[in-house]
C-alpha cells in the first residue's frame, strides 16, 4: 500500500483509499468541502511522487505542472510526500547590474545561483539584508540566462524599493526565496493565440513569458499590451518593437491613459484596448499582470470576451504605498 509523508510522518493508504480520506481517518485534518472534486478546497502539491492524472482534473495546466492535485479524489499508486505548500530554500546571489529603464523603474540583474531553477514569468521574494524585510518581484529572464533579472518600481515611501534605488549597488550580495507563481507558459497548444497585457512593471514577468513562447516556436499570433498612465512610465520600448519586427506573429502595443500616444500605441483604459482591438478571445490564452483593480477587470472582460476561465493565469502586484 502506497505512504504518504506529511509533515515529516508517514501514513498508510488502504486500497482505493483517497489521499483526504487516509489522512482524515488518522487524526490529520485537510482543508476539504464538497468531497469530489469541484470545489478544490483540498487542493494540495506533491512535492515527491507523481500524483494520478485523474488527482488533476480542471486544474490549470501551469498547476498541475507544479505538482498541485485534488486529495479528495487522489488515490494514489506509489508512495508520496505531500505538504500544503512547498518550502522554498534560501538563495544568495550578487548584484551583477543596475540600471535604469525609465525614472521610475530600475533593472537588477543578480547571478544565477547554479541550483535555482524556475518557469519564466514567476517571482522570487528578495530580502533585505539589515532586518529581513521581504517583497516580492517577477523575473523578466530567460530559466537558460546566467543571470535573474527583475524590475522594481520606485514607490513613494516604499521602505524596499527605496533601498534598493538608494543604497543596493554592484556587487552587493542578497538573498531571496523563490520561486512562486502560477503565471507561466506552458509548451504545446502551438497553435492558440496568445494575450499578454500588463501595467508598470507587470511588463517584467510578461517580458520573460514572451520570450519563452518565441523561443519554444509558439506559431500563433502573440499580443503583448503594455499600459501604463503616460508615456513616461513605459519602458523597454525599443526591445519590443525589435522582438515585433523579428517576429512578424508578435505584436506590440504600447498603451496610454493620457497623453501622447507612443508610435503603433493606442490611448484609453487598458480593460478596455485588447478586446477592441481582438474581438472575440474565444480560444486564447491569457496572461495578466499588474495593479490587482485592474489585473482583477482585465479577468473579468477577458472571460467575458470569450476566453475559458481555464486559460486565464494572473499574477496581480499586491503592495502598499508605506511598505513596498
Amino acid at each position: 500500500m502506497p505512504t504518504i509523508t506529511f509533515e515529516g510522518k508517514d501514513f498508510s493508504c488502504t486500497e482505493g483509499e483517497t489521499i483526504l480520506d487516509c489522512m482524515t481517518r488518522q487524526g490529520v485534518m485537510l482543508p476539504s468541502s464538497c468531497q469530489s472534486g469541484a470545489c478544490q478546497t483540498c487542493m494540495i502539491r506533491a512535492l515527491k511522487g507523481n500524483p494520478p492524472e485523474e488527482s488533476q482534473q480542471g486544474l490549470k495546466d501551469t498547476l498541475k505542472a507544479q505538482g498541485y492535485f485534488l486529495a479528495c479524489i487522489c488515490r494514489p499508486t506509489e508512495d508520496m510526500t505531500i505538504g500544503l505548500s512547498s518550502v522554498s530554500p534560501r538563495f544568495s546571489a550578487r548584484v551583477l547590474e543596475k540600471r535604469l529603464l525609465n525614472e521610475t523603474v530600475v533593472r537588477i540583474r543578480l547571478q544565477r545561483p547554479q541550483d535555482f531553477s524556475y518557469r519564466a514569468g514567476q517571482f522570487i521574494n528578495l530580502v533585505r539584508p539589515e532586518d529581513e524585510l521581504t517583497r516580492s518581484y517577477s523575473l523578466a529572464s530567460l530559466p537558460d540566462e546566467d543571470f535573474l533579472e527583475l524590475h522594481i518600481k520606485r514607490v513613494p515611501d516604499g521602505q524596499m524599493s527605496g533601498w534598493v534605488f538608494d543604497r543596493l549597488a554592484e556587487g552587493d550580495d542578497i538573498s531571496f526565496f523563490g520561486p512562486a507563481g502560477d503565471c507561466f507558459y506552458i509548451p504545446g497548444k502551438a497553435d492558440q493565440p496568445l494575450l499578454l497585457v500588463g501595467t508598470g512593471t507587470g511588463l517584467a514577468p510578461l517580458y520573460g513569458i514572451f520570450r519563452d513562447v518565441l523561443k519554444h516556436e509558439h506559431r500563433a499570433e502573440v499580443h503583448l499590451f503594455h499600459a501604463s498612465l503616460a508615456e513616461a512610465g513605459l519602458y523597454l520600448q525599443d526591445e519590443l518593437r525589435a522582438f515585433a519586427a523579428q517576429h512578424k506573429h508578435f505584436h506590440y502595443v504600447p498603451c496610454v491613459l493620457h497623453g501622447e500616444v507612443p508610435e503603433g500605441g493606442l490611448q484609453g483604459n487598458i480593460t478596455e484596448l485588447p478586446l477592441k482591438v481582438l474581438g472575440s478571445l474565444s480560444g486564447y490564452r491569457v496572461f495578466l499582470c499588474g495593479d490587482p483593480p485592474i489585473v482583477n477587470a482585465l479577468r473579468q472582460k477577458c472571460f467575458l470576451g470569450g476566453a475559458s476561465m481555464q486559460d486565464i493565469h494572473s499574477d496581480p502586484f499586491v503592495f502598499t504605498p508605506q511598505s513596498s
